[in-house]
């Protein structure tokens, strides 16, 4: 239920209360007060008549899950808005002595108070529903922070994985580097052995090539 339609909700109640009193007491006067007193009502009739007509366009508003109990508590108030209607008619086409009597006579005080009571209640209801929707925007607001925390702390594990991702591709990088420099180390030691080899074998051909030469030469 929109905060715009529970403020209008909240007025209408307080006025129609209010216009309830005023012409259960209005049928107990004569003359220019009570004439004084059915205009005030008919003026207050006309303000809780512009709030009926703000909340049926605020009502189609709404989602239809919350827009079919909303119109039907706006019927409600229709109806309650028709019935004091009547009763300013009726005290408006009366006498004071003849509502008086009429009035004492068939209860009508007792069933008007009785109705204002009624709507004291359905305020107090009213009031209560709108602290239980203001408690259930408050958990959903606080659903929401969690749920932006979760997603942060999703992203930061997310940047982190990267971070490790990269990081492992970098050692994998090195990794490769130093088998090849390894593999060029191994071929180099192999080719300084096989020339070591040769060197030695290269001496000593000379060696025994010198040998062979003085042999020869202290032989003659």
């Amino acid at each position: 239920m929109s905060q715009v339609f529970e403020g209008y909700e909240r007025q209408y109640c307080e006025i129609s209360a209010n216009l309830t009193r005023k012409c259960a007491s209005t049928g107990l006067l004569n003359g220019e007060q009570k004439k004084q007193k059915i205009s005030e009502i008919k003026s207050g009739l006309d303000e809780a008549e512009a709030l009926i007509r703000k909340m049926d366009l605020e009502a189609r508003t709404l989602q239809p899950n919350t827009k079919a109990m909303v119109l039907a508590k706006l019927r409600e108030y229709k109806n309650d808005l028709n019935n004091l209607k009547s009763e300013v008619k009726r005290l408006s086409s009366t006498d004071s002595q003849a509502a008086r009597d009429a009035l004492l006579e068939s209860g009508m005080a007792d069933a008007l108070m009785a109705s204002a009571d009624q709507r004291g209640r359905l305020l107090m209801s009213t009031e209560r529903l709108n602290q239980s929707s203001d408690r259930v925007r408050q958990s959903r607001m606080t659903m929401q922070e969690t749920e932006a925390i979760g997603v942060s702390i999703l992203e930061d594990l997310h940047q982190q994985r990267q971070s490790l991702l990269h990081a492992h591709n970098t050692l994998h990088g090195v990794d490769e580097n130093v088998g090849r420099s390894k593999k060029i180390l191994t071929s180099m030691s192999r080719r300084m052995n096989r020339n070591k080899w040769i060197i030695g074998s290269i001496i000593a051909v000379l060696v025994l090539a010198v040998i062979l030469i003085l042999y020869f030469k202290l032989r003659h």
